[in-house]
């Protein structure tokens, strides 16, 4: 090889080995500066994941009992209907009474006539 030759692979070898310290230094100072960014990233990325488990599972929590609610609503609306149509049954000899003396009414002044009726419910 001749000399030329040696100088232009020498100074092509010099300018590689600036091209990868240039890299190298690049790089470490790209690590420097974003690796704390990329920390703090990372521990709100944890933090979010953690909120949105506790998120979902209050949310489970809430449906769950809220479907016990319906139920429990559902439930004493039937016992309503039926407390209701037990106190109709149980009320229609009361009821019947009650007509039975208002046809009975005499005539005159009505608050004769309520007395009457009041006298004789009392059994007075």
């Amino acid at each position: 090889m001749t000399p030329g030759a040696w100088r232009l692979t020498g100074i092509g070898l010099a300018l590689v080995l600036l091209l990868v310290l240039g890299a190298a230094g690049g790089a470490w100072l790209v690590a420097c500066h974003y690796r704390p960014l990329l920390d703090t990233a990372n521990t709100g990325l944890a933090t979010a994941k953690q909120s949105r488990d506790n998120l979902e599972t209050l949310a489970g929590e809430q449906g769950r009992k809220l479907g016990e609610l319906v139920l429990a609503g559902e439930l004493r609306e039937r016992n309503a209907a039926l407390a209701i149509a037990k106190a109709k049954e149980d009320a229609q000899p009361d009821y019947a009474a009650a007509n039975k003396l208002l046809r009975e009414r005499t005539s005159g002044d009505p608050v004769e006539a309520a007395a009457s009726i009041i006298d004789q419910e009392l059994g007075l």
